[in-house]
Protein backbone atom coordinates (compact mmCIF):
# COMPACT_ATOMS: atom_id res chain seq x y z
CA UNK A 1 0.00 0.00 0.00
CA UNK A 2 1.01 3.55 -0.97
CA UNK A 3 0.23 6.72 0.30
CA UNK A 4 -0.96 9.05 -2.39
CA UNK A 5 -1.13 12.77 -2.25
CA UNK A 6 -3.42 14.43 -4.81
CA UNK A 7 -2.98 18.17 -5.24
CA UNK A 8 -6.12 19.26 -6.74
CA UNK A 9 -7.85 16.50 -4.93
CA UNK A 10 -10.87 18.66 -4.32
CA UNK A 11 -11.68 19.01 -7.76
CA UNK A 12 -13.82 16.52 -9.94
CA UNK A 13 -10.55 14.61 -11.46
CA UNK A 14 -8.84 14.25 -8.56
CA UNK A 15 -11.58 13.13 -6.50
CA UNK A 16 -12.45 10.30 -8.87
CA UNK A 17 -8.67 9.16 -9.26
CA UNK A 18 -8.74 9.60 -5.75
CA UNK A 19 -11.67 7.36 -4.76
CA UNK A 20 -10.53 4.64 -7.39
CA UNK A 21 -6.62 4.84 -5.70
CA UNK A 22 -8.29 4.36 -2.51
CA UNK A 23 -11.17 1.64 -3.46
CA UNK A 24 -7.71 -0.03 -4.48
CA UNK A 25 -6.07 -0.53 -1.00
CA UNK A 26 -3.89 2.99 -1.15
CA UNK A 27 -4.36 5.77 2.07
CA UNK A 28 -5.20 8.51 -0.62
CA UNK A 29 -4.75 12.08 1.18
CA UNK A 30 -6.95 14.91 -0.94
CA UNK A 31 -4.52 18.32 -1.13
CA UNK A 32 -6.22 21.63 -1.31
CA UNK A 33 -5.06 25.03 -0.81
CA UNK A 34 -7.47 25.28 1.80
CA UNK A 35 -7.24 22.57 4.62
CA UNK A 36 -11.48 22.71 5.29
CA UNK A 37 -11.60 22.09 1.79
CA UNK A 38 -9.53 19.26 1.36
CA UNK A 39 -11.27 17.98 4.14
CA UNK A 40 -14.26 18.32 3.19
CA UNK A 41 -14.00 16.90 -0.20
CA UNK A 42 -12.35 13.52 1.85
CA UNK A 43 -15.00 13.09 4.07
CA UNK A 44 -17.48 13.37 1.14
CA UNK A 45 -15.20 9.89 -0.40
CA UNK A 46 -14.71 8.06 2.89
CA UNK A 47 -17.64 6.57 3.44
CA UNK A 48 -17.69 5.05 -0.15
CA UNK A 49 -13.97 3.64 0.48
CA UNK A 50 -14.41 -0.23 2.08
CA UNK A 51 -11.37 -2.38 2.82
CA UNK A 52 -7.76 -1.08 3.83
CA UNK A 53 -7.84 2.24 1.83
CA UNK A 54 -8.37 5.38 3.11
CA UNK A 55 -9.11 8.90 2.27
CA UNK A 56 -8.13 11.79 4.44
CA UNK A 57 -8.07 15.78 3.65
CA UNK A 58 -4.95 18.45 3.98
CA UNK A 59 -3.18 20.95 2.62
CA UNK A 60 -1.36 20.61 -0.01
CA UNK A 61 2.14 20.99 1.18
CA UNK A 62 1.36 18.70 4.50
CA UNK A 63 -0.26 15.98 1.88
CA UNK A 64 2.67 16.33 -0.19
CA UNK A 65 5.40 15.86 2.42
CA UNK A 66 3.94 12.27 3.79
CA UNK A 67 3.04 10.69 0.56
CA UNK A 68 5.20 8.31 -1.65
CA UNK A 69 3.62 9.18 -4.93
CA UNK A 70 2.12 12.57 -5.80
CA UNK A 71 -0.57 12.88 -8.65
CA UNK A 72 -0.86 16.62 -10.31
CA UNK A 73 -4.62 17.32 -10.99
CA UNK A 74 -4.67 20.89 -11.55
CA UNK A 75 -5.88 23.27 -13.80
CA UNK A 76 -3.41 24.68 -15.96
CA UNK A 77 -4.14 28.40 -14.94
CA UNK A 78 -1.52 28.42 -11.98
CA UNK A 79 0.15 25.40 -12.39
CA UNK A 80 3.27 26.78 -12.98
CA UNK A 81 3.37 28.74 -9.20
CA UNK A 82 1.62 25.72 -7.69
CA UNK A 83 4.46 23.07 -8.63
CA UNK A 84 7.30 25.35 -8.14
CA UNK A 85 5.58 26.57 -4.10
CA UNK A 86 5.64 23.07 -3.78
CA UNK A 87 9.26 21.82 -5.63
CA UNK A 88 11.31 21.13 -1.68
CA UNK A 89 8.32 18.90 -0.86
CA UNK A 90 8.09 17.39 -4.19
CA UNK A 91 12.10 16.41 -4.60
CA UNK A 92 12.76 13.07 -4.85
CA UNK A 93 9.28 11.78 -5.26
CA UNK A 94 7.34 10.10 -8.11
CA UNK A 95 4.89 13.23 -9.61
CA UNK A 96 2.33 11.96 -11.87
CA UNK A 97 1.36 14.68 -13.84
CA UNK A 98 -2.45 14.64 -15.57
CA UNK A 99 -2.73 18.11 -16.29
CA UNK A 100 -4.21 18.64 -19.48
CA UNK A 101 -3.71 22.45 -20.91
CA UNK A 102 -6.77 23.04 -22.24
CA UNK A 103 -8.50 26.32 -23.89
CA UNK A 104 -12.47 26.03 -24.61
CA UNK A 105 -13.67 29.09 -27.19
CA UNK A 106 -17.11 29.03 -29.44
CA UNK A 107 -15.47 26.40 -30.92
CA UNK A 108 -15.11 24.17 -28.62
CA UNK A 109 -12.39 22.69 -26.85
CA UNK A 110 -8.45 22.71 -27.88
CA UNK A 111 -5.01 22.50 -26.29
CA UNK A 112 -3.07 25.08 -25.44
CA UNK A 113 0.07 26.01 -27.58
CA UNK A 114 3.12 25.30 -24.75
CA UNK A 115 5.60 25.91 -27.84
CA UNK A 116 8.14 22.48 -27.75
CA UNK A 117 6.81 21.21 -24.35
CA UNK A 118 4.15 20.24 -21.98
CA UNK A 119 3.07 20.53 -18.25
CA UNK A 120 4.82 17.85 -17.45
CA UNK A 121 8.20 18.49 -18.57
CA UNK A 122 7.72 21.86 -17.19
CA UNK A 123 7.04 20.47 -14.00
CA UNK A 124 9.91 18.36 -14.29
CA UNK A 125 12.14 21.58 -15.30
CA UNK A 126 10.64 22.74 -12.04
CA UNK A 127 11.31 19.99 -9.81
CA UNK A 128 14.50 18.55 -11.54
CA UNK A 129 14.87 16.33 -8.47
CA UNK A 130 11.63 14.53 -8.85
CA UNK A 131 10.49 11.45 -11.08
CA UNK A 132 7.85 13.31 -13.13
CA UNK A 133 5.27 11.05 -15.24
CA UNK A 134 2.86 11.72 -17.31
CA UNK A 135 -0.61 9.44 -16.65
CA UNK A 136 -4.16 9.23 -16.38
CA UNK A 137 -5.34 12.48 -19.08
CA UNK A 138 -7.85 10.69 -20.79
CA UNK A 139 -10.33 8.98 -18.11
CA UNK A 140 -13.49 10.88 -17.72
CA UNK A 141 -14.44 12.21 -14.15
CA UNK A 142 -17.84 11.13 -14.48
CA UNK A 143 -16.88 6.97 -15.04
CA UNK A 144 -14.13 7.67 -12.16
CA UNK A 145 -16.54 8.59 -9.72
CA UNK A 146 -19.03 6.23 -10.98
CA UNK A 147 -20.15 2.92 -10.15
CA UNK A 148 -18.65 0.75 -12.05
CA UNK A 149 -16.18 -1.42 -10.52
CA UNK A 150 -13.50 -1.38 -13.22
CA UNK A 151 -12.96 0.61 -16.68
CA UNK A 152 -11.79 -2.41 -18.77
CA UNK A 153 -12.81 -0.94 -21.65
CA UNK A 154 -10.11 1.95 -21.17
CA UNK A 155 -6.26 2.11 -21.43
CA UNK A 156 -3.93 4.11 -19.66
CA UNK A 157 -0.79 6.01 -21.65
CA UNK A 158 1.80 6.72 -19.60
CA UNK A 159 4.84 8.92 -20.52
CA UNK A 160 8.30 9.15 -19.05
CA UNK A 161 11.83 8.95 -18.89
CA UNK A 162 12.53 6.79 -15.63
CA UNK A 163 11.60 3.29 -15.82
CA UNK A 164 11.36 2.42 -12.86
CA UNK A 165 8.97 5.56 -11.84
CA UNK A 166 6.82 4.91 -15.27
CA UNK A 167 6.80 1.13 -14.04
CA UNK A 168 4.90 2.13 -10.60
CA UNK A 169 2.48 4.02 -12.44
CA UNK A 170 1.67 1.48 -15.04
CA UNK A 171 1.24 -0.64 -12.33
CA UNK A 172 -1.22 1.85 -10.71
CA UNK A 173 -3.49 2.45 -13.79
CA UNK A 174 -4.33 -1.43 -13.10
CA UNK A 175 -6.48 -0.47 -9.97
CA UNK A 176 -8.61 1.34 -12.57
CA UNK A 177 -8.85 -0.28 -15.71
CA UNK A 178 -7.92 -4.08 -14.50
CA UNK A 179 -5.05 -3.84 -16.45
CA UNK A 180 -0.69 -2.44 -16.17
CA UNK A 181 -0.84 1.21 -18.03
CA UNK A 182 0.92 1.12 -21.34
CA UNK A 183 3.88 2.33 -21.73
CA UNK A 184 3.94 5.43 -24.49
CA UNK A 185 7.23 6.06 -24.45
CA UNK A 186 9.52 9.25 -23.00
CA UNK A 187 8.11 12.36 -21.54
CA UNK A 188 8.08 14.26 -23.99
CA UNK A 189 5.42 12.72 -25.63
CA UNK A 190 2.93 14.53 -23.24
CA UNK A 191 2.80 17.20 -25.57
CA UNK A 192 0.64 15.01 -27.30
CA UNK A 193 -1.19 12.98 -24.81
CA UNK A 194 -2.40 16.43 -22.80
CA UNK A 195 -3.90 18.22 -25.58
CA UNK A 196 -5.77 14.60 -27.10
CA UNK A 197 -8.10 15.24 -24.08
CA UNK A 198 -9.79 18.51 -26.25
CA UNK A 199 -10.40 15.79 -29.26
CA UNK A 200 -12.06 13.04 -26.49
CA UNK A 201 -14.22 16.08 -24.79
CA UNK A 202 -15.77 17.02 -28.22
CA UNK A 203 -16.27 13.90 -29.12
CA UNK A 204 -18.24 13.41 -25.96
CA UNK A 205 -20.28 16.17 -26.67
CA UNK A 206 -20.94 15.45 -30.31
CA UNK A 207 -22.35 12.23 -29.13
CA UNK A 208 -23.32 12.01 -25.92
CA UNK A 209 -20.76 9.41 -24.33
CA UNK A 210 -17.96 9.14 -22.02
CA UNK A 211 -15.31 8.47 -24.46
CA UNK A 212 -11.94 6.69 -23.72
CA UNK A 213 -9.04 5.71 -25.03
CA UNK A 214 -8.03 1.37 -25.82
CA UNK A 215 -4.96 0.53 -27.54
CA UNK A 216 -5.22 -2.21 -30.11
CA UNK A 217 -2.66 -4.97 -31.37
CA UNK A 218 -0.61 -5.45 -28.35
CA UNK A 219 -1.45 -8.83 -28.37
CA UNK A 220 -2.52 -8.89 -24.42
Amino acid sequence: MSTIAIIGGTGPQGKGLGYRFAKGGHAVILGSRSDERAVEAATELADRVTGAGSVNGAENTKAVEVADLVLLAVPHKGHDELVGSLAPQLSGKVVISCVNPLGFDKGGPFGLDLGPTSAAEIAQGLVPDAVVVGAFHHLSAVSLIGEEDLLEHEDVLVCGDDAEGKGQVMELARIITGKDGIDAGALRLARQLEPLTAVLISINKRHKVRSGIAVVGLGR
